[in-house]
């Protein structure tokens, strides 16, 4: 029981810091600074959800993906942890990782659209980027309790998520630009060590395939 909790905590760790809600703060607030309240809390729930549902989706039928497509789950860990590693690398420069971070025309594109920004970029790549996805599959391997213990952790994070986003613009004037980027750094290095340990992980695998 206690390994399991233990485990619980290090995959909601684990998508912190890969997600990294503070971070997405100033993306979101950009995308909503024309919206009134109920607007931005309205995309805050879509993004938060659409998340989730990429996540929970990829987490239940993504090793079925896998052999469809004949992906070893070796390689899966071994092109995640390279992934992952570099994208908290880019973290640790104090910026979000262009894996996440959306594209300027794909924002500008968007709103000149009049679509909503809740889906894209804020649902997908901006909280279920391939880092977290790639994460999200990586965690769920093991059975059906890790499995439940990924998606519960990262719902979770999904309705903090929620709240960040809603109280963006507090949270950003107490914490301050310097602050975002030092937990933006710190998150990086959590980041980096466990992208680190998926590569090893794969390495051994495929070492002992062979």
């Amino acid at each position: 029981m206690l390994e399991k909790i233990v485990y619980a905590g290090v995959v909601f760790v684990g998508f912190l810091a890969i997600m990294n809600p503070i971070a997405a703060i100033s993306i979101f607030l950009a995308l909503t600074k024309k919206d009134d309240d109920i607007t931005s809390k309205k995309i805050a729930m879509q993004s938060t959800l659409t998340a989730f549902g990429i996540v929970a989706l990829f987490a239940i039928a993504g090793h079925l993906l896998l052999d469809i497509f004949g992906v070893s789950f070796t390689a899966l860990r071994l092109t995640g942890g390279i992934i992952v590693g570099l994208i908290g690398y880019e973290m640790l420069q104090g910026q979000l990782s262009n894996v996440n971070r959306p594209m300027n025309e794909t924002i500008q594109k968007t709103i000149e659209e009049d679509g909503t920004v809740a889906v894209t970029p804020l649902g997908i790549p901006l909280l279920a980027g391939p880092g977290v996805i790639i994460t999200a599959m990586n965690f769920s391997s093991g059975g059906f309790i890790n499995m439940f213990i990924t998606i519960i952790a990262f719902g979770l994070l999904c309705l903090i998520t929620y709240f960040t986003f809603v109280f963006g613009k507090r949270i950003k004037e107490v914490l301050g630009v310097s602050l975002l980027k030092v937990i933006t750094r710190m998150m990086g290095l959590i980041l980096t060590v466990i992208g680190m340990q998926m590569l090893i992980e794969g390495v051994y695998a495929a070492i002992r395939e062979f």
